[in-house]
């Protein structure tokens, strides 16, 4: 159960890709080749000799190619167990030859889902001959050699060309086991959310098959980890590794900027998950200069996100600050060699907006699962409550405020003019001291309130927030409604000819 030398094979994959140069290893080291099918006519293309599964057998393909392995004979060379005599018995009776390496992929069930394939398609990709002998040569490890996808031809290959043999160690089996063990379970997990859709699962069950190790957690004395694929999401152009406060951060940032994705150019610069500069213009570059304006100060070590291409002129104003992570969709090319100029600036270009409807949290001891919040409103979703009715640049500054509401945690107030952020209170533990927050904060970097439009990420159950907003010079106010006591801030509304308009939803963020 040690050093095993491969004398046999079996090899049957549904996609050939990287399969040669570990056919050509097995065929210089006379490995015998057991194969079907397709894989079996692609080993004797490359002029290696080829033991058919249905001459071991004695059975044919059958059933449309549903079963072609599925036989003692397959099974009981991978599964008998090597130092154990009675197993050896029964091989050598029932003239079974043993088999010390399985190649097998599994059929795209997860990508024939996702192609929107009808069903009848998709249960044609559910394997079952496949999964079998993943399992069956991973529980037999410490004799079977297992590679279960093309993940793991190269891992092979580098054990082959280590020693210059097809020998294996007992722990190398054992890693293989683990890996295999890895892509059954996901595959079986895929397969159970597609029968028991939302709602109708009974069981939390979430795999991703990638795994990143950070360089710490939120803080250094914690480990931090990433299951994911950041590269279908990014192209990192430069920088050091992104951390774990930075993905959050990253997190916040994409998820802010999806709704400003159709808008003119907008910049956002986030601190903490929250933003604390956004501004939309007719520019980028005015755009960030007007988002910087908002809190120069927190956006100092911040993220950086534009909706748009950010070109040079932007790009000189940006390299002025110290900041952690830059995102846009494009770049100029004199823009990114410019940003490159601090060799650890992360720099991204956002290839795809995450496609992930779900949102989990682990508290206690389990997890919380909840929809994401996609809800974003527009003109025709503003209902006034007031005598006074908000114009329509009005209209716009509050559809801009009620989406930084939504990204900002709460409780949150947003007070915003012109397409410009000018200040947010958030994480508060009361509404009112959002608001006066906010206020401070506007003040303190010379921002005249008067005109500007307050943005509530849930209702007023009193008038006060509506008073001391008013009293700052505040024209309009967009929050759900729905308290019992609306008609109190309605009417405050009213009486100072402050327009207010309701959403009927609510946007906390906890």
């Amino acid at each position: 159960m040690g050093n095993v030398k491969i004398k046999s094979a079996l090899i049957s994959v549904f996609d050939k890709t990287g399969l040669a140069p570990i056919i050509e290893h097995l065929r210089k080291a006379g490995v015998t080749i057991y194969s079907t099918g397709g894989t079996q006519s692609f080993i004797e293309e490359m002029g290696v000799e080829v033991e058919r599964v249905e001459d071991l057998t004695s059975y044919p393909s059958i059933l449309g190619g549903r079963v072609k392995t599925l036989h003692p004979k397959v099974f009981g060379g991978i599964l008998n167990r090597r130092n154990l005599a009675e197993d050896q018995a029964q091989i050598a009776e029932y003239e079974i030859p043993s088999i010390d390496l399985v190649i097998v992929d599994l059929y795209p069930f997860e990508k024939t889902v996702l192609s929107g394939a009808d069903h009848q398609a998709i249960i044609e990709k559910i394997d079952i001959g496949g999964i079998s002998l993943i399992r069956a040569a991973a529980k037999n490890y410490e004799d079977v050699v297992i590679i279960p996808s093309q993940d793991q031809y190269d891992v092979l290959l580098s054990v082959f060309e280590k020693t210059g043999d097809v020998v294996t160690t007992l722990e190398e089996r054992k890693n293989f086991a683990k890996a295999a063990f890895n892509v059954s379970s996901h595959y079986d997990g895929m397969i159970y959310k597609y029968f028991a859709k939302d709602d109708e699962q009974t069981a939390f069950k979430q795999s991703i098959l990638n795994k990143e190790v950070l360089r710490y957690g939120e803080n250094p004395h914690q480990k931090g980890y990433f299951h994911g694929n950041l590269d279908e999401i990014f192209e990192k152009l430069n920088g050091k590794e992104l951390s774990y406060n930075n993905l959050l951060d990253v997190d916040a940032a994409v998820n802010l900027i999806y709704d400003f994705k159709d808008d003119a150019p907008t910049f956002a610069i986030l601190k903490h998950n929250n933003a604390c500069g956004v501004a939309t213009r007719s520019t980028m570059k005015e755009a960030y200069q007007a988002a910087l304006a908002a809190d120069p100060v927190s956006a100092f070590g911040g993220i950086l996100i534009a909706n748009r291409n950010i070109d040079l002129a932007t790009a000189e104003i940006i390299n002025e600050l110290f900041c952690e992570v830059i995102i846009a969709s494009s770049y100029d090319a004199e823009a990114i060699e410019l940003l490159k100029s601090k060799k650890n600036r992360i720099i991204l270009v956002l290839k795809k907006y995450p496609e992930q409807q779900k949102q989990f949290r682990t508290i206690l001891n389990g997890v919380l699962e909840q929809d994401k919040d996609t809800l974003t409103e527009a003109k025709e979703n503003f209902t006034p409550v007031t005598e006074v009715k908000p114009t329509d640049a009005e209209v716009e500054d509050l559809i801009f405020a009620n989406k930084l509401v939504k990204h900002t945690k709460s409780n949150t107030i947003v007070l915003a003019k012109g397409k410009q952020l000018l200040a947010s209170g958030t994480g508060q533990t009361s509404r009112v001291d959002a608001l006066r927050q906010a206020i401070h904060k506007a003040k303190s970097f010379n921002f005249d309130l008067n005109g500007a439009v307050m943005a509530s990420d849930a209702f007023f159950p009193f008038p006060d927030c509506v008073e001391i907003a008013g009293n700052e010079g505040i024209k309009a106010v967009v929050q759900p409604g729905g308290s019992i006591k609306d008609e109190l801030s309605v009417n405050y509304c009213n009486d100072n000819r402050i327009a207010m308009v309701f959403t009927g939803n609510r946007h906390f963020k906890h």
